[in-house]
């Protein structure tokens, strides 16, 4: 691969990973809820779903799930269902998420940290959006007459690395806004945004269709 091919692709890539999704939404909620260096965890999980999902789309499977419907559809719906079941916890969830004091209760209270990551690379790995989208664009960048594994790792590590910044600048930015959000009004009101998007995030995965050749 040359610079110019590298450049290009990191391009693209910043500019796709910069649209709010599911992921930067679940960033922007854990450093609300949990503070700021909860969202490290979600943005690992979710580098390791990338990594994942890059695997699977040079390993073919991305073309398997265009060309066969029914694993197309168990992936898609798998994927909503899950973002489903983060909006409905997030609406029907009566405290509120940044009340005064939030921060200072026990441990019990607190998702560990296994279970952040864990919750942000189910939402990666089960966005089927993301894995037909390493499967049109790695072929775009992949030079035939070169050895393929150093460039898998060279466009996955690009695409990780601006993943983490990008959900980390989020989560910087949620989290400078947290003081004014710590009114439980307020406060239920966001969680009732958080879940309803989440929801939306979900519909919007299963109208997805199959591209065919």
């Amino acid at each position: 691969m040359d610079s110019h091919s590298i450049f290009t692709y990191t391009l693209v890539a910043a500019i796709a990973i910069a649209s709010p999704g599911p992921a930067t939404l679940m960033a922007i909620n854990n450093s609300l809820a949990y503070g700021q260096r909860s969202a490290v965890w979600s943005s690992l999980g979710n580098a390791s779903g990338l990594f994942c999902l890059s695997a699977a789309a040079m390993l073919g499977l991305g073309a398997l799930l265009a060309s066969s419907e029914w694993l197309f559809n168990a992936v898609k719906i798998l994927g909503a269902g899950y973002l489903f079941y983060l909006g409905a916890r997030q609406l029907f969830n009566k405290s509120p998420m940044l009340a005064d004091g939030v921060r200072d209760d026990s441990k019990k209270s607190r998702p560990t940290p296994f279970k952040l990551y864990k919750s942000a690379f189910l939402t990666a790995v089960t966005n089927p959006k993301a894995t037909m989208f390493y499967t049109a664009l790695f072929p775009q960048f992949i030079d035939q007459s070169a050895t393929l594994l150093p460039q898998f790792f060279i466009l996955t590590s690009i695409f990780m690395a601006l993943s983490v910044v990008s959900l980390s600048l989020y989560a910087a930015l949620a989290s400078r806004a947290n003081g004014v959000l710590t009114r439980p009004e307020l406060s239920r009101w966001v969680s009732r945004v958080v879940g309803s998007t989440f929801i939306f995030f979900g519909a919007a995965i299963l109208t997805m269709r199959r591209q065919t050749a």
